[in-house]
């Protein structure tokens, strides 16, 4: 599938029948131990992967609002395929950005075709864990590498994971990112923890015990705020924001076709419509450059909606939507996923505030 924009593939229907089957296999990854094999697979097959790099790396050279439009489509039709794929594409944008040419040309076509999996373990390099009295995962240089010793707390499929981006701190507080073989000695990967939802994104912890890496495998750093050089992932910022809406999406589709044979749906599918529709465009006037408003606001926006509209779908579902296996119930328990990753204090601190009533 060579398309240059999403307007070519809406056109000729190859994600439409893509969000159907993902949607279509969701509610699989409900079960113990699941895991997105098969829609990761797919998704690979249908071009997916490619969405996210320049030409020049393999992939179409889409734009940030024609990702922003995709992320939108996937999320609607499953979240956690979804969110495994956000964490894939933060690691392939690292090695798309690094200067280690070899690097690059040995990995980004595998990662781009969906033939191999790399994640990427660097959220404690961006809270308080980064700093230098508290960093859990230790680089010290060892001839021309280094060795890792210590751990990434939040990885998301590192046991099914042929590489993992990894960040560590030096003792003078520098910082690097490599890429690191799970297959090397001294690496610990774990099964997922059991979380509320999203738990098939099998995301849990990584040990590093006495890790070595030579340069070969070193994608930036060390330097300080190693994470502030290069491309990322955007996790925390409108990325984020975008699957909220996206799960949104499909809360309110399931109102609207609910509300085909309920007319008293029918002003609160119009209203929650709306809403959708004027946050999806937002959206995407910032990922065009052309913000309305801050990144703080908008994931606000996000999290209040996927809330909002999780919730109106399952009351319009009744007791049904409360047996395990309704989406309703699930799209509830994934519309919380929000509240905790990579949220802003700014949001949690006005969401705290709204639910106890303060102004």
């Amino acid at each position: 599938m060579d398309v240059s924009t999403f307007a070519d593939c809406i056109d000729n229907n190859s994600i439409n029948t893509l969000c159907e089957q993902l949607a279509l296999w969701a509610p699989e990854l409900e079960s113990p131990a699941a895991w997105p094999a098969k829609q990761l697979e797919l998704c690979g097959h249908s071009g997916v992967f490619r969405w996210f790099l320049s030409r020049e790396n393999g992939g179409f050279g889409w734009n940030e609002r024609d990702r922003t439009i995709g992320y939108l489509r996937l999320a609607r039709a499953c979240l956690t395929t979804t969110f495994v794929i956000t964490q894939r594409m933060g690691a392939t944008a690292r090695i798309a950005g690094s200067q280690n040419q070899a690097l690059r040309e040995q990995w980004l076509e595998p990662l781009a075709s969906g033939s191999v999996f790399s994640t990427v373990g660097i959220s404690h390099l961006t809270t308080s864990r980064r700093h230098l009295g508290s960093a859990v995962l230790r680089a010290t240089p060892d001839g021309d590498g280094f060795v890792l010793k210590g751990y990434s707390p939040w990885v998301t499929g590192a046991a099914h994971a042929d590489a993992l981006v990894i960040g560590a701190t030096l003792e003078d507080g520098r910082e690097i990112l490599a890429l690191v073989p799970t297959s090397l000695p001294g690496v610990t990967t774990h099964p997922g923890a059991s979380l509320v939802a999203l738990s098939a994104s099998a995301t849990d912890r990584v040990d590093f015990e006495n890790v070595r890496i030579g340069s070969e495998w070193l994608i930036d750093g060390p330097v300080h705020e190693v994470l502030q050089r290069g491309t990322g992932g955007g996790a925390g910022g409108l990325q984020t924001s975008t699957l909220a809406v996206g799960l949104a999406g499909a809360a309110v589709q399931f109102l609207k076709n609910e509300s085909r044979s309920r007319e008293d749906l029918e002003p609160v599918v119009m209203e929650l419509s709306r809403q959708v529709v004027e946050l999806e465009g937002s959206l995407i006037m910032a990922a065009s450059g052309e913000p309305t408003c801050s990144l703080v606001e908008l994931r606000g926006r996000a999290n209040r909606l996927a809330m909002n509209t999780t919730s109106a779908a399952l009351t319009a579902a009744k007791g049904a939507g409360y047996v395990a296996g309704h989406p309703t119930g699930r799209w509830c328990r994934e519309a919380l996923f929000f509240l905790v990753w990579s949220c802003p204090q700014p949001v949690s601190q006005a969401h705290l505030c709204e639910l106890a009533g303060i102004a």
